[in-house]
């Protein structure tokens, strides 16, 4: 098995990937410690909110109870242990851990929660790369400190901000880091360089490697690749020939640690959308003031979203699922972005006359792309009033 190439890995960085545990349940569990130590699946409907009782003890449902087409948003590390993951289908999950407690999602709890774990941290590190709700890139390269004790310090601000625990890895590049983050959660700290590689990566399964997707790990299994290390062991050329000269290329480095990627400081959302799959099939004409009410609260929705997160879009599309699982998408690009939800309704009700609504749906879904800072809105409503005067405009 050859060895790592560390002319490429900048041993000399120290990038971290922070990654809450089990995050919006261990949220869930703050409000709920009673349910500590359980297997508690997060994902239910509001109708399955804890009840509190007379005697002030709470009454909650049971995964087994659950009707319907949702899927499991979280779980806790108990109900992980009895096969049920995140984006499971609950009615699949009930057939592993009938007995499982089954909570409603609270997304403006999460937010809140994130926001004080990333400022936190901020106060320690502030080159963080944001990656969601609940993971973030840390560059510490800079900051004093020894590596490990640095790193615990994040941990002990971060759970003294929340009350939450978090894994860190930190490694010379992002690509090593998000692996080893996983390594031992919940609550673990994982160090690594360059000279680890051998024995604490390439044992592991390929599927470990971000960017690594399930079609590309049963491709690599039945070419008998099936370990990191393996992976590392095959020519770069044969790989090429599999999979392409870019991903092929980027399957070899990847298998050998490296990665040059700088953090993105501040990363641009691409679009903000919002979607839902319906309890049941609902069908366009039978159910069509159902339909229309849903399709409004999520334009509605979209629109709250890009206010609180400060954009507007000029790029409007749809997705729709259909009872047999075909999905189709369509957009339309507006000459100025947009935020409110009225006008993203209109552009999103256009959409809806180009797509066949002879069959049952089961997901409806509104997307703002093309997006533009609020803050600069006024600059492209100016260019486009020049566009018009000199009659330029593209329709």
């Amino acid at each position: 098995m050859s060895s790592p190439r560390p002319a490429s890995l900048s041993a000399h960085r120290r990038i971290a990937h922070l990654d809450m545990d089990a995050f919006f349940a261990s949220v869930e569990l703050l409000r709920y410690p009673d349910l500590r130590g359980q297997p508690v699946v997060v994902g239910g409907r509001s109708v399955d909110a804890p009840v509190t009782q007379p005697d002030g003890t709470r009454r909650y449902a049971r995964l087994r109870d659950y009707v319907g087409r949702g899927v499991v948003t979280t779980s806790t590390y108990e109900a992980r242990a009895l096969g049920v993951f995140s984006a499971m289908g609950l009615m699949k999950s009930a057939q592993l851990a009938p007995d499982a407690i089954l909570l409603p999602a609270d997304f403006e709890a999460y937010r809140n929660a994130s926001r004080r774990f990333k400022a936190a941290v901020a106060e320690i590190a502030p080159c963080i790369e944001d990656r969601g709700v609940d993971e973030i890139y840390i560059d510490l390269t800079d900051v004093p400190g020894e590596t490990e004790a640095l790193a615990r310090r994040i941990k002990d601000a971060v759970f003294a901000a929340t009350g939450l625990t978090c894994s860190i890895g930190v490694t010379p590049n992002k690509l090593l880091a998000k692996i080893c983050s996983d390594l031992d959660k919940p609550n673990g700290l994982t160090l690594l360089g360059p000279e680890d590689i051998p024995t604490r990566i390439w044992p592991l399964p390929v599927k470990k490697v971000n960017g690594i997707g399930p079609k590309a790990t049963e491709k690599l299994a039945g070419l008998g690749i099936h370990t990191i290390g393996e992976l590392a062991a095959t020519a770069e050329d044969f790989l090429v020939a599999q999979f392409g000269r870019s991903y092929g290329a980027w399957l070899h480095a990847a298998a050998h640690g490296i990665d040059d990627r700088e953090l993105s400081l501040n990363p641009e959302p691409r679009s903000i959308s919002r979607e839902t799959t319906f309890a049941r099939d609902l069908h366009p004409r039978q159910d069509r003031a159902a339909l229309s009410e849903i399709f409004t609260d999520l334009c509605e929705k979209v629109a709250a979203d890009l206010k609180r997160k400060g954009y507007a879009g000029r790029t409007i599309g749809i997705k729709l699922r259909y009872a047999d699982f075909h999905t189709v998408t369509r957009d339309a690009t507006l000459p100025l972005p947009v935020a409110d939800a009225a006008t993203i309704r209109r552009a999103a009700g256009e959409c809806l006359k180009r797509v066949p609504l002879d069959q049952r749906l089961r997901l409806l879904g509104v997307r703002v792309g093309t997006l533009t800072p609020l803050a600069e809105l006024d600059d492209a409503r100016g260019a486009l009033t020049r566009q018009q005067r000199q009659g330029e405009l593209p329709f």
